[in-house]
């Protein structure tokens, strides 16, 4: 086993750390601007928005009321701490800004620590001139310039709503993200598999989003023990444009400070490769003798996390809907944008096929990362001993492939069942519109193959596609962007369901399509040279 020399001294310890810091920010070049660009644009939107839903001091007052009385919005997007646009920007994105911050930064972070060590690149870079604590602190510098170049963005984007306000909210996002890249650095020394840093901190993140929900449904100022256990919790209490309360970034600081540490005195307790948890080893035959068996077992763990998932958002926002259509009641421009995301048809059902799509668009996110699993298994050597025995390229590919594909339409039938718990009735129409889902999810996940068969080298720019659905899905109709930019997503080709009509004709091409992709990518996949 290879082990870092020992070097005495601090400078020594972090030799190499600016080389590895450009040569992630080089890696990176494309995922860090899509996160940055999709987080920031989400905010950066709201104020107009926000202005046209309410523009009167009266509706602002009537919104106030409505969400210190409605305990299943608050528990979506948290209480509301002031009626001027940048406290209603905080109110409406903050939680979801931040959480987008930890998603970015528990990736950058996993990726250049425990990533690079699972794949042996790691164990190179160690035979030269670098610290040993050198790459964690790159990774740690990486996840540092990602979220303070989004902190700028939403600064002076919001800056005209309120220099201070703009500022408190720009460092309370990018302090989430820290608080989450350290969490993952810890994460990354106790685990022996980056999959497994990358889903067990993941969760940590799913928990806070739970723990803030339950205090904030329970209480409207934020003020629930629940709440302030959570990261996502401070960040609410952090206040921007309602009185900032500074002092709750001491507690960011605090626990990045702390959690840092932690990680930095792991790193210098372990062997290059080794963990603190290792990976109990599996059986050799029985459940793993075929190659789908063996997709299965690396993948279960995210299917399951993604289902669990599904299913209470599903309960959650099906217990939502009779609130959500108390809370636009009369307001005229917040129907519109709901009937734009939802179809023209009542505001009920537009309403919950609004949020059926917006599953939709999260389940496309699941699909990529699950089809990837694909090009982590072949750029790090390890699909290569099971090519070498009697299994096809095909035939390898296609447990993932089934797994990705077979997977989100299990959790979109696991989110259609939550819809039916919390709201009620309509089970048989709920399903069905989330079912209906798939193929414009399919279209995404046959686009990554696309990529991963012909493209290997650029296969990561599926991120980038995703995140430009999640923005066109989630941001477009708030913006009143053309129908025809719309139409660039294949979830803007698919029927309004509930309450809209069924239209075949969208599905099945959207389908077809994804067969297509798929196809392509795994003739081009048969054709071309493994990569390492």
């Amino acid at each position: 086993m290879t082990t870092f020399a020992v070097r005495p001294g601090s400078s020594r310890q972090l030799a190499g750390t600016a080389t590895l810091l450009r040569f992630a920010l080089r890696r990176d070049r494309v995922m860090i601007p899509v996160w940055i660009a999709v987080n920031a644009l989400m905010v950066l939107s709201m104020p107009g928005t926000l202005e046209g839903l309410y523009g009167t001091p009266a509706e602002r007052a009537d919104l106030i009321r409505q969400m210190e009385t409605n305990s299943s919005l608050r528990a979506m997007v948290g209480p509301v701490f002031g009626d001027s646009l940048g406290a209603l920007t905080a109110w409406r994105v903050g939680v979801y800004a931040g959480a987008l911050a930890a998603v970015m930064s528990l990736l950058i972070v996993v990726r250049h620590t425990r990533d690079e060590e699972e794949s042996g690149r790691q164990e190179l870079v160690a035979s030269g001139m670098v610290g040993r604590r050198a790459s964690l602190t790159a990774a740690l510098l990486a996840a540092v310039v990602a979220n303070g170049v989004l902190a700028l963005l939403v600064t002076a984007g919001l800056a005209g709503q309120g220099t201070t306000g703009a500022l408190a909210l720009g460092l309370g996002i990018a302090a989430v993200g820290m608080v989450f890249a350290t969490m993952a650095a810890i994460v990354a020394q106790l685990t022996e598999s980056a999959r497994l840093a990358r889903g067990l901190t993941a969760a940590v993140l799913g928990a806070a989003f739970v723990l803030r929900a339950a205090g904030d449904s329970a209480t409207d100022d934020g003020s629930s023990v629940l709440t302030r256990l959570s990261p996502l919790g401070w960040l609410e209490n952090l206040r921007p444009y309602a009185s900032e309360r500074w002092w709750v970034l001491a507690l960011f600081a605090g626990a990045v400070a702390l959690q840092g540490a932690v990680a930095y005195a792991l790193a210098g307790r372990r062997d290059l490769g080794m963990s603190f948890l290792p990976t109990r080893p599996g059986p050799a035959s029985g459940r793993l003798g075929s190659a789908g068996a063996l997709a299965w077992r690396l993948q279960r763990g995210g299917v399951l996390g993604w289902s669990i998932g599904f299913f209470l958002a599903g309960v959650v926002y099906g217990g939502m809907t009779d609130g959500a259509a108390d809370l636009v009641g009369d307001n005229d421009n917040a129907r519109r944008i709901i009937e734009r995301m939802g179809g023209q048809s009542g505001l009920t059902d537009a309403f919950l096929a609004s949020m059926i799509g917006m599953l939709g668009l999260i389940a496309a996110l699941y699909i990529v990362a699950s089809v990837l699993r694909l090009h982590g298994e072949e750029t790090s050597g390890r699909a290569e001993p099971v090519l070498a025995n009697a299994v096809g390229r095909v035939r390898w590919a296609a447990g993932h492939l089934v797994i990705a594909f077979g997977g989100a339409a299990l959790i979109m039938l696991l989110a259609g069942l939550g819809f039916a718990v919390g709201y009620g009735r309509e089970t048989g129409p709920i399903l069905g519109a989330c079912l209906v889902q798939l193929p414009a999810v399919w279209v995404v996940g046959g686009v990554t193959v696309l990529l991963h068969g012909v493209l290997p080298r650029a296969a990561l720019a599926a991120w980038g596609i995703a995140g430009a659905v999640l923005l066109i899905g989630w941001v477009g109709p708030a913006l009143d962007v053309p129908q025809v930019v719309l139409d660039v997503s294949p979830f803007g080709h698919l029927p309004k369901l509930p309450g809209g009509s069924m239209q075949w004709g969208p599905t099945l091409v959207l389908t077809g399509l994804a067969v297509l992709l798929v196809s392509g990518g795994l003739a081009g996949l048969r054709r071309r040279d493994m990569t390492t």
